[in-house]
């Protein structure tokens, strides 16, 4: 097993690396992973971007000489930054020691790491409830997706989604696979999947405002966080009232548990955007693949956020030049934040093993604050 052999690359470096600010859009236009290229960009809608995303390539393990591969993960909070944050700093270094434990990539270790960083924020509100009872309402919607060993593991807990498109044979055309199982109780299968679990809670779904919500509060059933709605310790005061359920429970409302997919890179595979859903609310699956697969590789990210914004302003009735002026808060009543990772797939970098080359770690840093 090769090792890396420089210094690590990380946000904060001289260069390029730490990607670029321009008004309320952040991007890394492209870089290099152990197995292709990949593109970013973020853009914040919310008067707090909520949205946190990484992108980290080289060792999978805290011990430096386990698996080599690219991790990448969006994070798609609610009810503030908190929870997105945590899953930012937490996440990739949780799944890095059960790698290490483990001494590979696997499901386990994948649910161990959701599960842990899950624990990890409760702990974390627990500490804090009494200062800060927002913090209890915190959650975030959280897609991660691991390259190791030509294989491709897609982990999801919420509804933001991965799309891999695949060259079709014989022609010029690229099909959009989506890898993502979504949990938001709007989808007729997730909504009955929540109601097996709770059978005896008439109320476990309720339709509020013409959407279906979770309690009649929150549209996913899966997330990291959101402890007023796992812990009934933390559904009462000083939780602010329209947080609060009006009866105790005794078991947990909202999981993180991830579904996990698994697939094995083939030669066809081209390319994999993950974004939360403020991309997919404008653009289809195969719209979006069709984008990445007819346009040149740099700033690609940065193209899929300007097509889902200028579909927003049409919906709207205004000219995207006028929705770019804007600011950050009203923002979010034309659209939400959108962060977009665009990662490239190289077959002859898959199918050999990893080159020494130096770690990647960046993450994005269009956090700013009204």
């Amino acid at each position: 097993m090769t090792i890396s052999c420089w210094k690590p690359t990380v946000e904060g470096d001289d260069g390029d690396v730490k990607g670029k600010i321009d008004g309320l859009l952040w991007y890394k236009d492209l870089g290099n992973h152990l197995y292709g290229e990949f593109s970013m960009a973020v853009i914040q809608a919310n008067s707090s971007l909520e949205d946190r995303s990484q992108f980290e390539s080289g060792p999978l393990s805290s011990d430096y000489l386990g698996p080599q591969g690219t991790f990448f993960g969006v994070y798609d909070g609610h009810g503030g930054t908190a929870a997105a944050q945590f899953v930012n700093d937490n996440l990739f270094s949780n799944f890095k020691s059960f790698a290490a434990e483990d001494q590979g990539v696997s499901e386990k270790v994948i649910r161990r790491a959701f599960s842990a960083t899950d624990d990890g924020f409760l702990s974390l509100v627990k500490k804090q409830w009494l200062t800060k009872p927002q913090i209890a309402s915190a959650g975030t919607c959280c897609l991660a997706g691991i390259i190791c060993n030509g294989l491709l593991y897609i982990a999801n807990a919420g509804d933001s989604r991965a799309v891999l498109g695949r060259a079709r044979r014989g022609t010029r055309e690229t099909s959009a696979i989506q890898l993502s199982v979504e949990h938001n109780v709007n989808i007729d299968t997730e909504r009955d999947d929540v109601r097996s679990k709770h059978p005896y809670d008439s109320q476990i779904v309720v339709m509020k405002h013409s959407v279906w919500r979770v309690k009649g509060i929150i549209q996913v059933s899966r997330s990291i966080g959101d402890a007023y709605l796992k812990k009934a310790e933390f559904n009462r005061e000083p939780l602010p009232l329209k947080f609060r359920l009006p009866e105790t429970f005794f078991k947990p409302i909202l999981s993180s548990e991830p579904s996990i997919s698994v697939h094995k890179i083939q030669p066809e595979d081209q390319f994999l955007i993950l974004a939360s859903d403020g991309l997919w609310e404008h653009l289809s699956n195969q719209t979006a693949v069709n984008i990445v697969s007819n346009s040149p590789r740099n700033g690609i990210a940065r193209r899929l956020v300007k097509a889902a914004l200028k579909e927003a302003a049409k919906k709207r009735e205004i000219r995207f030049s006028d929705l770019q002026k804007i600011e950050q808060g009203v923002r979010r009543h034309f659209h939400d934040d959108i962060t977009v990772i665009v990662v490239y797939l190289n077959p002859k970098l898959i199918d050999n093993s990893p080159q020494c080359i130096s770690p990647l770690s960046i993450k994005d840093r269009r956090h700013v604050n009204s």
